[in-house]
């Protein structure tokens, strides 16, 4: 009867998962998704605490509390700017519990197979279905579990790194020891060696020695990727967390563990690979760490930036009569949301036509932008993607470019040695007039110069976005 309730508990929670993901993806149903998926957790939740081999009540009720306890503390403190690092951690999260899951898989094979015939007719939960697996199948667990350990290790100190670059506590610039990319083949081939010795042996040593290795390969991959790859990073490490989870999932025997990790895998593989090719960038190149890429001196930047204040803002804006505003991270940071919300209904209620462009990579984190303009009420239909709006430049009037850099850099078509080479951007310098609201003349997080700031019809809006719209809308009637 348990297995049966669970099992069928386990499928309803899978369609749950499934249905959230796919609501996901449009901006109507993503608070419905986001309701499936909790729907699809606590039901899944719920069958494995009263399902097989469940026991330990009060400890696993304490835990639960205490976890979700942090959960609303975590969920109430981050601000909507800390989310991509917020989302690292979590990945980092779900790897270090792969890599405990599998020690504990390693410790009870060793366990149930040191004891007699009669001892492990009397097993119940995990340490019966090892009881009853022959030595093929012991095999297969071994290799399972030293997968998920692997890519649980990798995915811990990787997404610890990452969370470290995208915080600021660490530097956002591609860093590698001496050796480079030798290490961390070095530290694969060690880690395959160790498959093949504790496959045999069945001892932990091997086990420890690959958890090293892996923990180092996820430390210096990720070290030596660029603040310009770090979306792109947070969805890949996304997608090896599901992978781990899956991997574990396969050595606990749990199905729904399999799905959901599959899932995860497989659909963060999958966005890591459509950012890499909106950013023209080779999705091998960026989960080895950075290998090829364009090299070489790069154009040097002529000219010098000349600075507009609100007023003269607001006077172009009064004769304009169509606006294109770029998001970017800085507008996250300044919480400018609201003021551009705002800014955006003024407009159109004096008849000019206002959309949005979104980069794919825009921010730090795939569709930051869309949800700060959805939290600000902004509406859906003139918030477009870049295919949709990059050939209308040419015809706008006004180009307002709030705390972006990377994706609005004409060195990505200008200059092949540029860290961005090739890379698809917004194409905001070929509208009449472009206002680029900056706090000052630095490069911005990934340090690349941005020749946009220096052309001809380009005015610098300086100061801190959510203060500089506050100026702007005393202005605008």
């Amino acid at each position: 009867m348990e297995y049966g309730f669970t099992t069928a508990a386990y499928v309803v929670a899978a369609v749950l998962f499934i249905l959230s993901l796919g609501g996901l993806s449009g901006q109507e149903s993503a608070k419905r998704a986001v309701w499936y998926g909790i729907a699809g957790m606590a039901l899944a939740v719920f069958a494995t605490l009263i399902g097989p081999g469940s026991g330990l009540w009060l400890l696993s009720l304490l835990l639960i509390a205490g976890g979700g306890a942090i959960g609303v503390v975590v969920a109430k403190r981050v601000q909507m700017t800390e989310m991509p690092q917020l989302v690292a951690a979590m990945h980092s999260l779900v790897g270090l519990a792969a890599v405990f899951v599998g020690f504990n898989a390693h410790f009870e094979l060793g366990r149930v197979l040191a004891m007699d015939e009669t001892a492990r007719e009397a097993l119940e939960g995990f340490a019966a279905v090892l009881a009853h697996k022959d030595g093929v199948e012991q095999s297969i667990l071994r290799v399972e579990l030293f997968l998920g350990i692997f890519i649980g290790a990798v995915t811990f100190t990787g997404s610890v790194v990452a969370f470290g670059k995208l915080a600021g506590k660490v530097t956002s610039a591609a860093t590698k020891l001496p050796g480079g990319h030798l290490l961390n083949a070095g530290a694969a081939v060690l880690s395959l060696l160790c498959l093949i010795w504790y496959f045999n042996t069945g001892g932990f040593f091997p086990l420890f020695v690959m958890t090293l290795a892996g923990l180092f390969i996820g430390y210096h991959l990720i070290m030596g990727i660029g603040g310009a790859d770090m979306p792109v990073v947070v969805s890949m490490l996304n997608s090896y967390s599901g992978w781990a989870a899956a991997a574990i999932g396969f050595s606990l025997g749990n199905d729904l563990l399999i799905v959901v990790g599959a899932l995860v895998g497989s659909s963060g593989a999958i966005l890591s690979y459509i950012m890499c090719k909106a950013m023209n960038r080779s999705f091998i190149s960026v989960i080895l760490g950075g290998f090829g890429g364009p090299a070489g001196e790069q154009m040097a930047v002529e000219g010098e930036q000349v600075a507009i204040d609100a007023d003269g803002v607001a006077a172009t804006l009064e004769d304009a009569d169509s606006v294109i505003i770029v998001p970017g991270y800085g507008m996250a940071v300044a919480q400018a949301q609201q003021n551009v919300a705002e800014l955006t209904r003024r407009l159109r209620a004096k008849g000019k036509e206002v959309r949005f462009g979104i980069h794919p990579v825009a921010g730090r984190l795939p569709g930051h932008m869309n949800v700060l303009l959805a939290e600000a009420k902004v509406p859906y239909d003139i918030v477009l993607e870049m295919d949709e709006i990059n050939d209308d430049f040419p015809e706008t009037d006004v180009v307002i470019v709030i705390g972006s850099n990377d994706i609005v850099n004409p060195a990505a078509q200008e200059d092949p040695n540029s860290p961005i080479a090739g890379m698809p951007v917004l194409e905001v310098w070929k509208a009449k007039t472009v206002f680029v609201s900056k706090r000052g003349q630095g490069t911005g997080y990934s340090g690349i110069e941005n020749p946009l700031f220096y052309k001809e019809n380009t005015r610098m809006f300086f100061g801190d976005a959510k203060k500089s719209l506050d100026d702007l809308l005393t202005r605008i009637s």
